[in-house]
C-alpha cells in the first residue's frame, strides 16, 4: 500500500503567493507545480481545447496520469484570449497575482495584448517568468524548440552514448525540467526582491541554457582544452575504475570517486596490490589502461552475485547501487520511506498515484494540496475572487463554450 499523500502544514512557504499559470506541455507546467507543491495559489489557464497533454498517455479512468502528476496543486480556468472578454478576465487576474508563468515562443504574449510595459501597468510587483527554448533575444530566439532539439543543441547529445552507438539522448525530457527549475528558482528569487523594493522583473529559463550549464567539468574540460570531449558510455571521462560492472546475475553500478574509496573498492575485492602495478598507480595511468583493468575487475565479481557485492561493497563505503527498473526504483524502500511515490483520491477518477517531492522542508513541507482539476473546474470561485457577479460568470462562460 503507498503511503497516503503528505497533508502536513496546509500553508507551505509560498502561502498567500497568487501564480497565473499560462502554461502548456511539461517545462512551464513543471515549474507551476513547483510553486504550487511549496503553497502558491496556482491558477492554470487552458484554452477552450485544454492542455494537450490531458489526452497523451496512459489514462486510467479517463485521467492521464502524465496530465495529473504535472498539474496538481493547481485550479483550472478556461479562457479564449482571442476574445476580448476573456483578456479582461486575464488582465483582472495578473492585476491581482504576483507571478506569471508563460512558455509561449518569445513574442507572442505581446501579439495576445500584454507586452511587458501593459504587464508593468496591471501590475508593478508582478513577476513574469518565461521559459523557452532558446531565450527571448540572440539569432535563434524565435525558433521552435522541443527537448530532443535541446539535448542535440547543448553538447548533451555528443557525449552521450559510446563512439559505437553515436550521440543518446537522455529517457527523460532532462531539458524541459531543468528550465522548469530553474524557473522555479528564479521566481522565488524574484518574490524575495518584489518583497523588498515593490519591484516586479521578468525571469527567464531557457532549456538549451540549461542543460549547457549541468554539462559540468565536460563544459570545463572543452573550455579549457577546446577539444570536444568524447563519448564514454557507462564508463566516467575523468575517472578509472568507475562505471558499470557485472557480477554472476547482472550489472551494478560503482562509483569509486577519490583515492581512498578506490583503496576500499580493490582492497574488498581483494584486489588491493593492483594499484601497486605502474600501470595501475595513477589515475591518468588507470585511465589509458581503463579496458585491462576492467576486465580484471569483472573476473573478480563474476564470482558472486549481485546481492553479495552490494552488500560487501556498502559496508566497506564504497558507493554502489543496483541497476533498477523504473518500477523497481519507484517500489524500493528507501523511495517509499522518502514519500517519493504518493497517492490521492481523485474526484472522478478513482486513486491516482504519481511521484512525491523531493524538496523537503522541516517546518513548511510540500504537500498535495489539490489533484489535477477537470477543465473549467474553478470557473465560477475564480471569476467571483475577481468580482465577476452570477450573470456575468453565466455570460463568460457561455462565451467560452462557443
Amino acid at each position: 500500500m503507498m503511503p497516503p499523500a503528505p497533508a502536513r502544514d496546509p500553508g507551505g512557504p509560498l502561502a498567500g503567493v497568487r501564480v497565473v499559470d499560462l502554461t502548456r506541455v511539461l517545462a512551464g507546467p513543471f515549474c507551476s507545480m513547483l510553486l504550487g507543491d511549496l503553497g502558491a495559489d496556482v491558477v492554470k489557464i487552458e484554452p477552450p481545447g485544454g492542455d494537450t497533454v490531458r489526452e497523451q498517455g496512459t489514462r486510467v479512468e479517463g485521467l492521464s496520469w502524465y496530465f495529473a502528476q504535472f498539474n496538481r496543486n493547481k485550479r483550472a480556468l478556461t479562457l479564449d484570449l482571442k476574445r476580448g472578454d476573456h483578456r479582461e478576465v486575464l488582465a483582472r487576474l495578473i492585476a491581482r497575482s504576483d507571478v506569471l508563468v508563460e512558455n509561449y515562443r518569445p513574442g507572442v504574449l505581446a501579439r495576445l495584448g500584454f507586452p511587458p510595459e501593459r504587464l508593468a501597468e496591471l501590475n508593478p510587483r508582478l513577476v513574469t517568468a518565461s521559459v523557452n527554448g532558446y531565450g527571448s533575444t540572440g539569432p535563434y530566439a524565435g525558433r521552435p524548440a522541443f527537448d530532443f532539439i535541446a539535448q542535440a543543441m547543448s553538447g548533451f547529445m555528443a557525449v552521450n552514448g559510446t563512439p559505437e552507438s553515436g550521440p543518446l539522448r537522455s529517457g527523460p525530457p532532462l531539458t524541459d525540467l531543468i528550465a522548469g527549475l530553474y524557473a522555479a528558482l528564479a521566481t522565488v528569487a524574484a518574490l524575495r526582491h518584489a518583497e523588498r523594493t515593490g519591484e516586479g522583473q521578468a525571469v527567464e529559463a531557457a532549456m538549451t541554457n540549461g542543460m549547457i550549464s549541468m554539462m559540468a567539468y565536460l563544459s570545463a574540460e572543452a573550455l579549457a582544452t577546446g577539444r570536444p570531449p568524447p563519448p564514454t558510455g557507462n564508463d566516467h571521462p575523468v575517472a578509472s575504475p568507475y562505471g558499470l560492472f557485472h557480477a554472476a546475475d547482472g550489472p551494478f553500478a560503482v562509483a569509486p570517486s577519490t583515492p581512498r574509496i578506490l583503496r576500499r573498492f580493490m582492497e574488498a575485492l581483494g584486489l588491493g596490490t593492483l594499484l601497486e602495478d605502474p600501470a595501475y598507480a595513477t589515475n591518468a595511468d588507470r585511465l589509458e589502461n581503463r579496458a585491462a583493468l576492467n576486465a580484471r575487475i569483472e573476473e573478480r565479481l563474476a564470482g558472486r552475485s549481485v546481492a553479495h557485492w552490494l552488500e560487501t561493497l556498502n559496508a566497506a563505503g564504497v558507493p554502489c547501487g543496483r541497476v533498477q527498473t523504473l518500477p523497481e526504483a519507484l517500489a524500493d524502500p528507501q523511495a517509499l520511506h522518502q514519500e517519493m511515490v504518493i497517492e490521492a483520491d481523485h474526484p472522478g477518477h478513482g486513486t491516482v498515484r504519481m511521484t512525491g517531492f523531493p524538496m523537503k522542508l522541516s517546518a513548511t513541507p510540500c504537500a498535495l494540496r489539490r489533484t489535477a482539476q477537470d477543465m473549467d473546474a474553478s470557473r465560477e470561485e475564480v471569476l467571483a475572487e475577481l468580482g465577476y457577479d452570477a450573470a456575468r460568470i453565466e455570460a463568460l462562460g457561455a462565451a467560452s463554450e462557443g
